[in-house]
């Protein structure tokens, strides 16, 4: 049985879709904690009343990123993970903080990777003309938002998308892909060789609809 820690920093849609598809989809693993950096994120409620361990590291406590970082992944450590995985976790991680997790964080970034890294990835992608638009799950490196790739999901950008509309489209295909990386590196389905991800066989699979 295989441990899981997520990080938050507000409601956690992503959190709540894993935590959902572990217990539906009986995995290998377990959430052992869900972490935030604010008090007031409200996916540390959900995460309570599904019986999941909480705890709170403020980043506003610390004197800078190291001493934070230095901190949470103490305290991550404490649940022994073997996956740690960022769902909506609003900080820049340390180079040293990655490094420490490196082969098993996890983040998803509501682009296609390598377009649009970094923040309102959906207005960009609507003003650059773009017709596809969608998520990437990869693991994490210290480069913002590159890594191995593990999962993408497209979808077709439509004449009258505005940047609300555009990121509720792509947040519902985010909470199919997420989970289901989620679950391949819980599963042991993936092997990574010069920086591309290749699933092995018999890895679960998902189809759906744009």
């Amino acid at each position: 049985m295989k441990n899981i820690v997520i990080l938050i920093s507000g409601r956690g849609s992503n959190m709540e879709a894993i935590v959902n598809a572990c217990q539906r989809e009986g995995w290998p693993a377990r959430i052992a904690a869900v972490i935030s950096n604010k008090a007031s994120a409200s996916g540390l409620q959900f995460a309570a009343s599904h019986g999941i361990a909480t705890a709170v590291v403020d980043h506003k406590a610390f004197e800078s990123r190291e001493a934070f970082d230095a901190e949470l992944a103490r305290v991550i450590d404490g649940y022994q993970p073997d996956v740690v995985v960022l769902a909506g976790f609003m900080r820049i991680l340390t180079e040293g903080f990655v490094r420490h997790f490196e082969g098993r964080l996890l983040n998803i970034h509501p682009s296609l990777l390598p377009a649009f890294p970094g923040l309102h990835t959906h207005q960009r992608a609507i003003e650059a003309g773009c017709k596809l638009a969608g998520a990437t799950v990869h693991f994490v490196t210290p480069e913002l938002d590159h890594g191995p790739i593990v999962l993408q999901a497209a979808l077709p950008v439509w004449p009258d998308d505005t940047e609300d509309s555009l990121s509720a489209r792509v947040l519902t295909h985010e909470h199919v892909i997420y989970p289901l990386a989620v679950r391949w590196v819980v599963e042991d389905q993936l092997s990574v060789t010069d920086g591309v991800v290749r699933q092995l066989q018999g890895a679960a699979q998902v189809r759906w609809g744009g």
